[in-house]
């Protein structure tokens, strides 16, 4: 299916490319990944936006719920915003702690909690980051309630959950426990994220799906662990770190190198849409409280 597809958008007037030499560094899946994640629109310091669309000020205060290593928090640190981040992992949340202090002197409040509830004032963030956690959670309703009510009037937020296809396909290979509590218990259609966040009173602003990188890098990671008679009990991705596999290793740098090519670009969207590993939602809370959950917003 995958080659199908590739030689729809492959010419066929290009030569075939010369062999590539035996590469003398390794390549990092996770710096390989990043550069992916630019692609699609992320971590413009240049505008301040975390994702395109969704903008870091200075006179922000930014709620990073579920903030794992921090990536969210850095990005808002950066940009000048006070932020606010919270973790079920004592140690993540500590090591972020540091690396916050480290970097800034503006007020900053790192907390160990399962976030129901939050111990947080109403209205605390106009900014609120929700990545890769909502899976996680066994009643999502309550939980999305939670972040709504952390936003003040007019507060955006940027939410995501990992798209189905690729959960699908890992189902196939992941151990069992990655499907089980405390790993991923949900599995969100686009129609059912879409629900869940209008109904909690959010307007949708920007949807979009991306990540066949790290579906494909996930896959490899997963064999290679099989393979090495290892199992790591549901793996999430920060904790895939290096000494990385050959086997991922080898497919950062096949998909490096596909993004240099002229059609490069082309082709990784394309298979973004196909199979990606993350679909993405930019949502704001009304300024008044006029607009009724349930109401949808296309």
């Amino acid at each position: 299916m995958i080659r199908r597809l590739l030689a729809r958008l492959w010419p066929a007037s290009l030569p075939e490319p010369a062999p590539l030499p035996a590469p003398v560094d390794s390549v990092s899946p996770r710096d390989v990944g990043l550069h992916d994640a630019i692609l699609d629109g992320w971590f413009s310091g240049d505008s301040g936006e975390l994702l395109k669309g969704f903008a870091i000020a200075a006179d922000d205060t930014l709620l990073d719920v579920g903030c794992g290593e921090g990536v969210a928090t850095l990005f808002a640190v950066r940009q000048g915003a006070s932020v606010i981040f919270t973790d079920s992992e004592h140690d993540k949340v500590c090591d972020l702690a540091r690396q916050v202090d480290a970097q800034t002197s503006k007020p900053s409040l790192g907390l160990v909690s399962n976030s129901l509830p939050l111990p947080l004032a109403d209205g605390c963030a106009s900014k609120v980051v929700c990545m890769e956690v909502l899976e996680h959670i066994d009643q999502p309703e309550p939980f999305m309630a939670e972040l709504v009510r952390m936003g003040r009037p007019g507060a955006q937020y940027l939410l995501s959950v990992p798209a189905p296809v690729g959960e699908h396909l890992q189902q196939g290979i992941a151990p069992a426990s990655y499907f089980q509590s405390p790993n991923h218990v949900q599995i969100f259609t686009p129609e059912r994220f879409a629900a869940l966040v209008e109904d909690a009173g959010l307007v949708i602003e920007h949807r979009q799906a991306s990540g066949f990188f790290w579906v494909m890098g996930m896959i490899f990671f997963w064999a290679s662990e099989r393979a090495a008679g290892r199992d790591l009990g549901g793996a999430v991705r920060d904790r895939i770190q290096a000494p990385y596999p050959p086997l991922m290793e080898s497919w950062a740098r096949t998909w490096q190198d596909l993004l240099v090519r002229p059609d490069g670009l082309a082709i990784k969207q394309l298979l973004d849409q196909f199979m990606p590993k993350s679909q993405v939602i930019i949502a704001r809370k009304p300024l008044t409280t006029d607009s009724k959950p349930g109401l949808r917003h296309e």
